[in-house]
């Protein structure tokens, strides 16, 4: 296995580590982003600078943007790369919300905050702690949920079930998947339920919404035998327990933090809905890693309505962290690379909700450091947006 990690790290998948610290440490600035489209089309961007999380807009589709307005006054070690990163959601009133994950003294731990600004921008009230427990452990990789009915779901990884289970002397993989649930538009969270136990600990978790508003998850869970899968689960109405189904199948086993979360979007819309668009990376079960690859699939919730599983990518070339968007019938799906010292992004699109194909292309390159792709959708026109380092934020209508 040790050998199995070396190979793996060092050839086709330089995200993994053991190191989980290292994505929430303290960060000047960062490429991390999230960004949304309000009802008009200005584009909203959340960053971390100088220990602030900060907001902007954009009126010319991220050419220029707005003096940024500081959320958090007093100053916090915020999570701002890969995986975890303030997270931004806008509702059609303009309501801005935030979430993002503060880094604490002792390794690994967190606290998740949540903010609001309800005058478009203007301004955001003090931010507040979206979990009743404030033991200093385990509460990362913040996910945030906004649903047309304006009902917000904040999923994050937490280990308070792992401490209890050491306590008592009893086995437990991994950490735990919680949520908090507002339902007065985020001036208030009702206490947190757990959707599941066994999560791998530091994969970001994917969410979506079904016609109906419930919220989806899909994460990275940790079966027996250290078998790093996926797990999708709705989250339920009031306090009906979850049933979390396996949503993947490559069997990979790896004692480690692979750093990737997966893809999520909703399959179908009103009465059509069928199920979930998911992509993934898997790392094979090789001693070199060359069976690792990236995978897309279509399932109703309960088993794959598409089998095979389909690859994409070219892992010679480091392919990860893909981002899917659904819209009817058509679906896109891009990924980054890397080649030559340039950071690549490469799209596929389906015509028939993922049934079939066109060929992969080479959408925009940078040279240097790039974030994950981003797609974003306002009105019937969808966009990249991409983060560089040499040449800013591209956003480019697909």
């Amino acid at each position: 296995m040790i050998k199995y990690l070396f190979a793996l790290y060092f050839t086709l998948c330089p995200w993994l580590s053991n190191a989980h610290e290292a994505h929430t440490e303290h960060q000047h600035s960062s490429l991390a982003v999230s960004v949304a489209f309000d009802a008009q089309g200005q584009l909203w961007r959340a960053s971390v600078n100088g220990g602030h999380v900060t907001v902007a807009h954009s009126a010319d589709l991220g050419k220029t943007f707005s003096k940024p307005v500081v959320v958090n006054k007093t100053p916090q070690k915020i999570g701002a790369d890969s995986e975890a990163r303030p997270k931004i959601a806008i509702t059609k009133q303009g309501h801005i919300y935030l979430t993002w994950t503060e880094a604490l003294k002792k390794p690994f731990a967190g606290y998740i905050w949540f903010a609001r600004s309800i005058d478009h921008g203007k301004s955001f009230e003090t931010p507040l702690i979206v979990h009743q427990d404030r033991s200093e452990i385990t509460h990362r990789f913040d996910a945030l949920n906004v649903a047309a009915d304006g009902k917000i779901t904040v999923t994050w990884v937490d280990k308070r079930d792992l401490i209890a289970a050491k306590a008592a002397k009893k086995p437990y993989d991994g950490a735990a998947i919680y949520y908090a649930v507002s339902t007065d538009n985020g001036a208030s969270f009702m206490p947190e339920q757990k959707l599941a136990d066994s999560s791998c600990e530091c994969c970001r978790i994917a969410l979506t919404n079904k016609p109906d508003g419930t919220v989806a998850a899909l994460w990275r869970h940790v079966f027996e035998g250290s078998e790093r899968d996926h797990m999708i689960a709705e989250i339920p109405a009031g306090k009906a327990p979850a049933e979390p189904k396996r949503a993947t199948y490559g069997k990979w086993k790896v004692d480690g933090c692979p750093h990737h979360g997966a893809a999520l979007a909703s399959g179908g819309e009103a009465e059509r809905w069928w199920g979930y668009h998911m992509a993934w990376f898997d790392g094979g079960n090789d001693e070199t890693g060359k069976q690792s690859s990236l995978f897309y699939a279509r399932m109703d919730g309960e088993a794959w309505v598409s089998s095979p599983a389909k690859k994409f990518g070219n892992m010679q070339k480091q392919a990860g962290h893909p981002a899917l968007l659904a819209a009817g019938e058509q679906v896109w799906l891009v990924w980054r690379e890397k080649d030559a010292g340039k950071s690549q992004v490469w799209l596929m699109k389906s015509s028939d909700e993922g049934k079939s194909w066109e060929d992969r292309q080479l959408v925009i390159e940078a040279t240097g450091n790039a974030d994950y792709p981003i797609l974003l959708q306002h009105g019937k026109q969808v966009y990249l947006v991409w983060n560089t380092q040499q040449e800013g934020l591209k956003v480019l209508p697909l």
